[in-house]
């Protein structure tokens, strides 16, 4: 340590401090900066040994850095002090402004703590300022903000073996000041960068999760489509992937005008509605650019953009056309005549039943239920709205003992036509149809019913059913006509049906017998086809052999 007596001394140490000060605020990284503050204090300030204890988060003090000794070094580096040990030694020893000086004849009490330290060997001091070995000088550093330690200097052995005077214990001082800046200066470099490189990692997840989802969007065999949720756009497509656009017929840029409910098929708005965002799925037809329509199945989730941001329905659009075809195929043979294509006996069943209550529907009025007129219709319109954005109508407020939406059916009264209208059940039996399956074979017959099924089927308005009860039993079902509509419709079907018809290369001929019954609610379908066909026999019955047949 230089002597107050040679301040041309005192400059040149000023300037080595002032480099080695700025060589420990260019150091890269925290453990260079540690290691430039222990050179520093050897180069710079004339001491032989430093050590930088520095404080760790749970409050103990490293030791993260050494110069001087290499011995020394190895032996202690890594060391951890307790605070309180570190405390205590704060707390006593002499108070050299911010230094703390702990002189050789108090320091033996300091022996068997916990802090890490190294032993010099020397001669017992001569004069009173002469530094003994077991002398102790720690120069505390603060943070920024000046209150909060973040470690300790400590220092042996000054070269000219005095203890330092007033301008080596300002130099210190000042250095440990410095140091303090510069130490937290490099943490918080370090805590940045490794903020940076876990921001930059999650960034890089990030982007890798997003390409995996664009990937899995845009390539998935299936179609895709990303919807709004919420807002005054809820529902409009945002995006789609190709296979979607290939599935649909219609380019990208053309699918973000629409929404699912401009694209689906108007008897599948139902299903639409009752579709879920949250994890919903429905089986329904959307609209091709040609104007066709494909069934597919839809499934949907709800994703979020960030932790509070918007959110977006995520739809997945299978094709199921072939399987629908095939269900849809499976589904009319069960209820329809292998042979002319006509429904069959447990269709017709079912279509007559749909039609018919077993009791009188009422209505709620003020939590009461009132008889309502037969020939009322039922109802008021409200609007409904899904997730999808899609806004429809349905009807409400009549109570029909399971039966919602039903019209009452009523049949006409008497035998006079007074105008009232109902539901006509027309039994037809075709007459001599048993002597041209024995004359020409089952093959003839078969061809006779097709031919009589294609008659029927276009001699009825579009609505009504024609169906094949058994054998050569057909059973039209026609609804608003009257008792004179009902007869003029028998009268035709029968002529149509007298034609010759080709079979297996010739003529032939079969008449028709037409009994015509009536449906009204309080009946059953097998109640009603019985009373057509008891009138059916009485027709038949009542006409000549020969008005019955041809042949």
């Amino acid at each position: 340590m230089e002597t107050e007596s040679e301040p041309y001394v005192q400059l040149a140490s000023l300037r080595q401090l002032h480099r080695v000060m700025a060589d420990m605020n260019a150091a890269r990284s925290l453990a260079d900066t540690l290691q430039t503050v222990a050179d520093g204090v050897v180069s710079a300030l004339g001491y032989e040994l430093a050590c930088v204890n520095l404080v760790r988060p749970d409050g103990d003090l490293v030791v993260a850095a050494f110069s001087g000794n290499p011995a020394a070094e190895a032996l202690i580096t890594g060391r951890v002090g307790s605070r309180d040990s570190w405390e205590r030694r704060l707390r006593m020893g002499e108070q050299w402004g911010d230094l703390i000086f702990i002189p050789h004849t108090e320091g033996w009490i300091l022996d068997d703590d916990d802090v890490p330290q190294w032993y010099t060997d020397g001669p017992a001091p001569r004069f009173e300022d002469e530094w003994h070995p077991s002398d102790r000088l720690f120069a505390p550093m603060y943070g920024g903000s000046g209150d909060e330690l973040i470690g300790v200097l400590s220092v042996d052995r000054p070269r000219n073996g005095r203890r330092p005077g007033a301008w080596g214990r300002e130099a210190l001082q000042m250095y440990a000041f410095q140091a303090g800046i510069a130490i937290s200066n490099a943490r918080l470099r370090a805590n940045m960068q490794r903020a940076l490189v876990r921001l930059e990692r999650e960034q890089q997840a990030l982007r890798a999760s997003e390409e995996s989802f664009r990937q899995a969007f845009e390539y998935a065999p299936s179609g895709m489509a990303i919807a709004e949720m919420g807002g005054d756009q809820h529902g409009r497509i945002l995006r789609t992937n190709d296979a979607l656009c290939r599935l649909l017929g219609r380019p990208a840029s053309a699918m973000r005008r629409y929404s699912f409910s401009d694209l689906v098929h108007p008897e599948d708005i139902g299903t639409l509605l009752r579709t879920s965002a949250e994890g919903g799925r429905a089986e329904l037809r959307l609209g091709r650019r040609d104007g066709s329509y494909v069934w597919v199945s839809l499934r949907n989730s709800v994703v979020a953009d960030a932790a509070d941001g918007p959110r977006f329905l995520l739809t997945h659009v299978e094709d199921i056309e072939e399987r629908k075809r095939r269900e849809l195929q499976l589904a009319h043979r069960a209820s329809h005549d292998s042979l002319t294509g006509l429904p069959n006996s447990a269709e017709l069943r079912a279509r007559l039943s749909s039609r018919l209550c077993q009791q009188r529907p009422h209505t709620a009025h003020g939590g009461v239920l009132e008889p309502v007129p037969a020939d009322a219709a039922y109802g008021h319109a409200v609007t409904y709205e899904n997730d999808f954005g899609f806004r429809t109508a349905g009807a409400v407020g009549a109570a029909y003992d399971g039966y919602d939406h039903h019209v009452h059916t009523t049949a006409p009264e008497g035998q006079r036509d007074d105008g009232a209208k109902g539901l006509a059940v027309l039994f037809c039996d075709l007459d001599g149809f048993k002597s041209i399956n024995d004359r020409f074979g089952h093959n003839a017959g078969d061809a006779v019913l097709i031919e009589v099924a294609r008659r029927l089927s276009n001699g009825v308005r579009d609505g009504d059913t024609v169906a094949r009860l058994g054998g050569d039993e057909f059973v039209i079902l026609a609804d608003g006509l009257g008792r004179a509509d009902a007869q003029d419709l028998a009268a035709r079907l029968r002529t149509e049906i007298i034609q010759p018809i080709r079979a297996e290369g010739r003529a032939v001929r079969v008449g028709a017998s037409f009994g015509i019954g009536w449906a009204h609610c309080g009946m059953t379908a097998d109640e009603v086809l019985k009373s057509a066909d008891e009138r059916m026999y009485v027709e038949k019955r009542s006409r000549p052999k020969q008005h019955r047949r041809a042949g």
